[in-house]
């Protein structure tokens, strides 16, 4: 049986499941714990139980959710809110390595990453998001130009993310390089890849359609706060 009907409500599947141990919460509403990316979850995505969330977050703490439509709660404000695209593999897994010459991100390299994630704005990102799943990224010299990796996960769906490159690497083809390696690493595992891409990106999801991925669902994002 496919896993696909996992993707639907992914992120309360990933904190519940493989990624319990990074969150915090409530029975049927979790968050990843500080550090990691800020993004919340819930067992019911179209009508989530914030006030058993409210206990785990900061006021004017900005977190990311999906699935859900609704009016702010009494003591929430929504404060952005758009569409983002389900993007599942649909095509035969890469003959070789597209990036064998990349180098894995160990914990030292959390600086950099989180560097390179705010300068390009890839989506939620904290410094300990590379510890969710395996990273890989390009340097110059010291420097990151170029990463990727995972993040959600839930049944034998795994998540790309994190996809970025500095503004003065792009058109060189690193991120689609590492992309197609953690593709390839996933389908060795009996993994179906898949992502997330904002609709008005629309140049990224053009992209990901030409490699092999197809839209699976459009469903809306908002970045919450408690007031």
């Amino acid at each position: 049986m496919s896993d696909l009907h996992l993707l639907d409500n992914i992120i309360w599947n990933t904190l519940s499941g493989p990624h319990a141990r990074f969150a915090a919460g409530m029975a049927h509403a979790r968050r990843y714990a500080r550090g990691f990316s800020p993004i919340v979850g819930f067992a019911a995505a179209e009508s989530p139980d914030f006030d058993a969330l409210a206990p785990f977050c900061a006021a004017g703490e900005r977190l990311y959710c999906d699935r859900w439509s609704g009016k702010a709660p009494p003591g929430w404000q929504i404060d952005a809110e758009s569409t983002m695209f389900k993007m599942v593999w649909d095509a035969p897994m890469p003959t070789q390595d597209a990036a064998a010459d990349a180098l894995p991100l160990c914990p030292e390299h959390a600086g950099q990453a989180l560097a390179l994630a705010e300068l390009t704005q890839p989506g939620p990102f904290g410094p300990r998001t590379p510890e969710l799943g395996d990273y890989f990224g390009y340097f110059e010299g010291e420097r990151l130009v170029a990463m990727a990796g995972e993040r959600f996960q839930a049944g034998t769906l795994r998540e790309i993310s994190g996809v970025c490159t500095h503004p003065d690497f792009q058109g060189r083809g690193l991120a689609r390089r590492l992309m197609l390696k953690l593709i390839r690493r996933q389908m060795q595992r009996g993994e179906l890849s898949f992502l997330h891409v904002m609709r008005a990106n629309i140049h990224a999801r053009a992209l990901y359609q030409r490699m092999g991925f197809r839209d699976h669902l459009e469903t809306v994002v908002r970045v919450v706060s408690l007031r």
